[in-house]
C-alpha cells in the first residue's frame, strides 16, 4: 500500500507546532509497518542549509492556480527511510515563517494543487492521499473537482485530519475563483456561512476524516468546542474518526536525552533526582529534593487552562507552603504578567520562564514531580504524554487526548491524575489528591513506574491509520 502524506510542516526541516512532530513521525511509523508512505511540503526558506545541501532536484512543472500558471520545483529528500518531496516556488516560499503571510490562501492552494500534478512526473501512484488540517485541505477538494474521473488519477482515496478545527481556512468569497480556482458551479461546497471555508470543503469531498484522539472526534460535534462547523460534522459522522497521537519516544528518551542534566530510567532514577536538584539551582529555587515541584510547559493562551490557574495559584501556594510551582511559555501578555507577579510574590517557590526555550521544556519535564495541563480544549496534546515518559505525573483535565491518555490513579491503575468540570475548584482538588499521593512515597514510586510504562510511541497510532488505509482500499 502505497500513502502520500500532504503537510505544511514536518519535522526535521520546518515545523511550529505539533503538526510538525505528528508529520515527521508517523510516515516512518507507517514504513516499519511496510506501508509505503512519502511526505510533501513546501520548499520554505526557513529550512536550514545543512538540510537544503541533502537534497536532489527532481523536476520541474507548471501549476495551474486559477487562471495563472506558476512554476514548481520538485526535490528529494530522505530522512528516516522517508521520501519528502519538497516544492519550491520563491514567489510563495521564500519569505520568513511558515504562516501569517497575506496571501496565505493562494499560497497553499498552491501547494495542494502542486501536490497533486506532480504525482504523474515522479511516476507514484498513491492509493492513500493523506491531508492535514486547512493548508492542505484543497487537495481532496481539487481532487474531487479535477482527477477523480482522469484515468491516471482514478481510484485514489483521500483522508482529511483534523489537528485543530479552530483553524478553519477562512477567506472572503472573493478569492473562490480568481484565487482558489473553484468553478460556480462548485462554489457550495466551500461555501459556509457567507465565507469560504476550506475545512468544510474538505470535510465534504474527502473518503474519510479523522482527527487526532477519539474523544476531540466526538467533542467537534458538539458546538462548544466545534467553532461552528458541528452540522457539517453531524451530517458526516459515518466518515469521521478519532485516533490518538503519539510522541517519538527515541527522540523523548529520558535515558538518552542530552538536554537533561542526568540521564535516567526506570531501572534507576537516581538521575531524576538530579534533575531536579539542578533545575532549582538554575531557577533559583530551593534546593530541596522532598520539595514537590509542579511543572508546566505551554502556550500562555486562555484555551490552554490558564484562567484556572490564575484563580486558584495563590490559594494553592498559601495551602502548600513548600511547594514548587515553574511554567516556561509565552503568549498573552495577561498571563505572562500574572506569572511574573506571582514569582515576584513567591521568591524561591514560583519561577516564571517567558519565552521558547526547548533544552528547558525537556529540563521540566524530567526535574518535575507533577505537570499539569488543565486546558479548556485540548485535540491530542502531547506535553501529558512527554511528561509521562520521564516519569512527571499529569494532572489534566477530561478532554481531548487529556482524557484519551491520562486515567485517574484512583482506581489504582491509572497514570495521573485527572478532573472533569472546567472550574479551578475541581483543578485544585486534583493537584491536592496528586500532592497527597506525592507524600506517599512507596505508591508515588509505583504510579512513576505506571507512567513510565504507558504506550505512546506512534506504533500504536499507526496500526489504526493503517486500518483505516486498509478499510478504504478495499471499498475500491
Amino acid at each position: 500500500m502505497k500513502c502520500l502524506f500532504c503537510t505544511s510542516e514536518a519535522l526535521p526541516f520546518a515545523a511550529s507546532g505539533g503538526l510538525g512532530d505528528v508529520a515527521g513521525s508517523l510516515p516512518q511509523a507507517l514504513r516499519q509497518r511496510l506501508i509505503g508512505c512519502r511526505i510533501v511540503m513546501p520548499l520554505y526558506d526557513d529550512i536550514p542549509q545543512s538540510l537544503r545541501e541533502e537534497m536532489r532536484f527532481i523536476t520541474s512543472l507548471s501549476v495551474p492556480v486559477s487562471w495563472r500558471r506558476q512554476y514548481c520545483g520538485v526535490f528529494e529528500a530522505r530522512y528516516g527511510g522517508v521520501i519528502y518531496y519538497l516544492l519550491d516556488n520563491q514567489y510563495y516560499f521564500k519569505r520568513k515563517g511558515l504562516y501569517g503571510h497575506y496571501d496565505d490562501a493562494e499560497r497553499f492552494a498552491f501547494l495542494s494543487r502542486a501536490a497533486l500534478e506532480m504525482l504523474p512526473y515522479i511516476d507514484f501512484k498513491p492509493d492513500i492521499i493523506h491531508c492535514n488540517d486547512w493548508q492542505t485541505a484543497l487537495v481532496p477538494i481539487y481532487y474531487s473537482l479535477y482527477y477523480s474521473n482522469n484515468d491516471w488519477y482514478s481510484g485514489i482515496k483521500t483522508i482529511f485530519t483534523i489537528h485543530n478545527i479552530q483553524y478553519q481556512g477562512k477567506y472572503g468569497l472573493e478569492l473562490m475563483e480568481d484565487v482558489l480556482g473553484i468553478p460556480e458551479q462548485a462554489t457550495s461546497v466551500v461555501e459556509y456561512d457567507r465565507c469560504v471555508n476550506l475545512m468544510k470543503g474538505a470535510i465534504e469531498t474527502a473518503n474519510r476524516v479523522s482527527t487526532v484522539s477519539p474523544t476531540y472526534a466526538q467533542e467537534i460535534m458538539d458546538p462548544w468546542y466545534s467553532h461552528e462547523l458541528d452540522p457539517i460534522l453531524r451530517e458526516r459522522s459515518w466518515k469521521l474518526s478519532g485516533i490518538l497521537n503519539g510522541i517519538d519516544v527515541i527522540n523523548y528518551n529520558p535515558e538518552t536525552d542530552p538536554n537533561l542534566y542526568a540521564n535516567y530510567s526506570l531501572a534507576d532514577l537516581s538521575g531524576k533526582a538530579e534533575n531536579k536538584r539542578k533545575l532549582q539551582e538554575r531557577l533559583n529555587l530551593e534546593q530541596n529534593p522532598d520539595i514537590p515541584m509542579i511543572g508546566m510547559v505551554t502556550r500562555l493562551v486562555s484555551h490552554k487552562g490558564l484562567d484556572l490557574v490564575k484563580a486558584s495559584l495563590e490559594q494553592l501556594m498559601n495551602e502548600q507552603t513548600s511547594l514548587q510551582f515553574v511554567i516556561l511559555g509565552s503568549g498573552d501578555w495577561e498571563y505572562e504578567s500574572f506569572f511574573r507577579a506571582m514569582q515576584d510574590k513567591y521568591p524561591g517557590r514560583v519561577c516564571a520562564c517567558i519565552g521558547f526555550i526547548p533544552e528547558l521544556s525537556r529540563k521540566i519535564y524530567a526535574g518535575a514531580d507533577i505537570f499539569l495541563m488543565p486546558s479548556k480544549s485540548e485535540p491530542c496534546g502531547l506535553s501529558q504524554m512527554i511528561a509521562l515518559r520521564y516519569g512527571t505525573i499529569p494532572v489534566v483535565r477530561e478532554t481531548g487526548g487529556l482524557k484519551d491518555s491520562i486515567h485517574d490513579s484512583g482506581d489504582g491503575n491509572g497514570n495521573g491524575f485527572t478532573f472533569k468540570n472546567y472550574d479551578s475548584m475541581d483543578m485544585l482538588n486534583a493537584i491536592r489528591r496528586s500532592l497527597e499521593g506525592y507524600w506517599q512515597h512507596d505508591g508515588w514510586k509505583i504510579l512513576v513506574e505506571r507512567a513510565m510504562n504507558s504506550d505512546n510511541s506512534w506504533g500504536r497510532s499507526a496500526n489504526e491509520y493503517i486500518k483505516l488505509y486498509r478499510s478504504l482500499v478495499k471499498e475500491g
